[in-house]
């Protein structure tokens, strides 16, 4: 986690902190973002103060640490500083858009594996905001953070979170990051502080953009569509939905959490990913329900799994007969992955945020049964739910074996889940994604 016995006196980590600290300190009562017309800054490290634009999107994150569950068991799992059920370390965000200072304190060392699942409008200003509020496992590690959409066309570099030509955060400090979307589809972010440590721990989540036709266009209804493709919802070019599940692929090394929760070094040569997860769970527990965060902060583990307190995002993926079902696949780990659904085709509508269907009509889209997807990248895939009598199961799972085991544990595990199909009209609408 740190580099001992270095010759150079400044190493690439102090180099950055320092760079950090030093933005903070100048943008403590100066503005260090472009101004508004009424010469409010859009981008600035502030204490305590979060900035407002009009009408515009505000989400604010908190990045700290704490502790996650994983299943099976070898040497460095569970941790013996794991609080139980909780079994290995890490680092990350947490959502805490409208709690107080006092209530976002409360939630330090309780951080959320992966981070929640953002999304904004095509065109629409967002203003998301980062608090560091440091690590309580390891207060000596005073790394900055910040925020990388990892893909989003960022026209300011200062908003882009890569710390060698923008900013990152120092513990104790907030930075706002300026975005207006205009290219929808998904994405994902991550800290890019020291960004393949901290990707690895656990600071990483998914984004996405949803377009300007959800709102409709002449000979098109207002409704849900992975992006503007210009055609009515009968076309077989369109892109529109009726429920989203995003997929967001990671590995666990568990040496390296264990290393680095008790101030021990690890090369990164060795890496050896020994736990895969699909939205932060090992199958089983990725057909859990989700968890829930209480109005002043709290997670809620989802009922009758309170092992799953800091990991909230199910992916058991559920339909109704006739429902077209868009599946947003995001890998931000380090291994290419291949997810198989045995059962209804697959039509992939998107690549890396980009559709492959276009207002012109022409059609690059493709039906498959696996999605190949390599690191940092993310791919849509829609089916259409078929015609069934009774819930009906299909498997969603990694096609390559050895990524559905849980470390030390007979049986399957790692990156599964399930597809369950029920007949028509049973399940109401979507309230949001993953649910």
């Amino acid at each position: 986690m740190t580099d001992k016995g270095s010759p150079n006196p400044i190493d690439r980590r102090r180099f950055l902190r320092l760079g950090g600290l030093g933005a903070g300190m100048i943008a403590t009562g100066w503005a260090v973002g472009p101004a508004q017309a009424d010469g409010r800054a859009i981008g600035a490290v502030h204490p305590g103060t979060q900035v407002i634009l009009p009408n515009a999107r505000q989400i604010k994150l908190m990045a700290t640490d704490g502790w996650i569950y994983v299943p099976g068991t070898n040497p460095y799992l569970p941790d013996p500083m794991a609080p139980a059920p909780l079994k290995a370390w890490g680092f990350g965000f947490r959502n805490v858009t409208g709690l107080t200072t006092t209530q976002i304190t409360a939630q330090r060392g309780k951080f959320q594996n992966p981070a929640p699942i953002l999304w904004a409008d095509e065109n629409e200003d967002v203003v998301v905001t980062l608090r560091n509020q440091g690590l309580s496992v390891r207060p000596d590690l005073t790394d900055a953070h910040s925020i990388h959409w990892h893909g989003f066309r960022n026209a300011i570099p200062l908003f882009d979170g890569v710390p060698e030509v923008s900013v990152a955060v120092p513990i104790g400090r907030e930075f706002s990051y300026y975005y207006r979307p205009v290219d929808p589809g998904t994405y994902m972010y991550h800290c890019h502080f020291e960004d393949v440590e901290h990707v690895s721990m656990g600071m990483t989540g998914v984004v996405f953009v949803r377009p300007a036709q959800n709102a409709g266009a002449p000979g098109i209804l207002p409704g849900k569509y992975a992006y503007n493709d210009g055609v009515p919802d009968t076309d077989p070019l369109s892109t529109a939905y009726d429920r989203e599940w995003t997929m967001f692929l990671t590995e666990l090394w568990t040496k390296e959490r264990y290393n680095g929760a008790h101030i021990q070094e690890h090369d990164w040569s060795e890496y050896e990913a020994d736990a895969w997860l699909l939205n932060g769970r090992c199958y089983p527990d990725t057909l859990a329900p989700n968890g829930s965060q209480t109005a002043a902060g709290a997670l809620v583990e989802p009922p009758g799994f309170p092992h799953l307190v800091r990991q909230p995002i199910s992916s058991l993926v559920q339909g109704n007969a006739g429902d077209k079902v868009l599946l947003r696949f995001v890998n931000l780990g380090f291994q290419q992955q291949a997810m198989n659904l045995q059962g209804p085709a697959m039509r992939v509508v998107g690549k890396d945020a980009t559709a492959l269907v276009g207002r012109d009509g022409t059609d690059n889209s493709y039906l498959t049964d696996t999605i190949y997807i390599g690191p940092g990248e993310s791919v849509d895939a829609i089916f259409t739910c078929p015609a069934v009598s009774t819930m009906t199961t299909f498997l969603l799972a990694n096609r390559n074996y050895a990524n559905l085991h849980n470390p030390g544990q007979p049986g399957l595990g790692g990156q599964l889940t399930e597809v369950r199909v029920h007949p028509a009209g049973t399940l109401p609408p979507q309230s949001e994604p993953n649910h």
